[in-house]
C-alpha cells in the first residue's frame, strides 16, 4: 500500500468572493461544467485575470508567517462506463447489486472503467474552454502543477483537457502530471473504484509521474467496505498535506487536480 509520510499538517480554508462555485448561495448544477471565465465573479472585466492574479499576489505578500494562498482548479472526469451502468439500472439497484460486479454482459465498468465517447467529448469541451480563456487579451493564468487520480477516466480527462496547452507540447516540453493514490473518489466495494495496475497505467500514460511508493496493485481498494464521508475527508486531508508540505515549490501558487 502507498504510505504517505506527512511531516507537516495544515488547516485549509476556501476564500469566498472570487468564484461562483464557492459561494454558498450558488445552487449545485446551476453553474454548469465550463462557465465563462471558469465562474470568476469579476469575469465581465477585460482585465479580470490580471486583476485576479494581482489580488492573489497581494494576499500572499500580506499573509502572516505560515500562511500560503494557492489557486486550485478542480476538474471532474468525463462520463465513464460506470456512469452509463448506473444510469441504466438506477442508483438504488446499482449500489445494491450491479456496482459490485465488473459488468452486465453488455457493458464493462470495472475495474477502472475508461471514458465513453461522450466522456471524451466532455473533456474536449474543457480543453476548448481553456483555449478560449487563453486567447483573451488578458489570458487566464495556467496551472504550474497537474495532479491526477490514479483512475483511467481521470487521467484521460486531464490528458485531453491540457493536450497542446500544458502536455504533449510540440517542442517536447510541458508538465508531467503527478498521480497520487489518495486523490480518488469514494473507495471500496464498487469495482469501478478499483484502479488498474501501475504498469498498465504507465503503459497508457507514459508522460505521467507516480508519487513515491505507488504500488503495482491497488491495495487501497477493499471489496467489503465502502468508505464513509469521514474516512474520505481523512484520506484527502493526507493527500493535501502531502501536496502542500512536500510536492509544491514555493513558487507554485496555481495547481490543477482531477478525480
Amino acid at each position: 500500500m502507498t504510505t504517505t509520510s506527512v511531516s507537516r499538517t495544515f488547516t485549509y480554508q476556501v476564500l469566498h468572493g472570487y468564484f461562483l462555485q464557492t459561494e454558498l448561495k450558488s445552487e449545485s448544477g446551476t453553474i454548469g461544467p465550463n462557465p465563462d471565465t471558469f465562474g470568476l465573479i469579476d469575469g465581465d472585466s477585460k482585465t479580470c485575470w490580471s486583476d485576479f492574479k494581482a489580488k492573489i499576489t497581494k494576499l500572499q505578500q500580506e499573509a502572516p508567517a505560515g500562511t500560503k494562498y494557492a489557486v486550485c482548479w478542480f476538474g471532474r472526469h468525463g462520463q465513464g462506463w460506470h456512469n452509463v451502468g448506473e444510469a441504466k439500472y438506477g442508483t438504488e439497484e446499482w449500489d445494491a447489486k450491479w456496482s459490485l460486479l465488473d459488468g452486465d454482459g453488455e457493458i464493462t465498468w470495472g475495474p477502472d472503467p475508461e471514458l465513453t465517447d461522450l466522456g471524451k467529448q466532455q473533456a474536449s469541451q474543457a480543453h476548448e474552454t481553456w483555449k478560449k480563456e487563453l486567447a483573451r487579451e488578458d489570458p487566464v493564468p495556467l496551472p504550474t502543477v497537474l495532479f491526477s487520480s490514479p483512475f483511467s477516466r481521470a487521467a484521460l480527462t486531464l490528458d485531453i483537457t491540457f493536450s497542446g496547452i500544458l502536455t504533449h507540447m510540440k517542442d517536447g516540453t510541458g508538465l508531467r502530471p503527478y498521480i497520487m493514490e489518495n486523490l480518488r473518489e469514494m473507495n471500496g466495494e464498487h469495482t469501478c473504484d478499483k484502479r488498474n495496475p501501475k504498469s498498465r497505467i504507465h503503459e497508457m500514460y507514459p508522460e505521467f509521474d507516480f508519487e513515491p511508493g505507488f504500488t503495482e496493485e491497488d491495495e487501497l481498494w477493499t471489496p467489503d467496505h465502502r468508505e464513509t464521508v469521514l474516512e474520505i475527508d481523512t484520506r484527502l486531508k493526507l493527500a493535501l498535506d502531502e501536496i502542500f508540505g512536500s510536492v509544491l515549490s514555493k513558487n507554485d501558487i496555481c495547481k490543477y487536480l482531477i478525480s
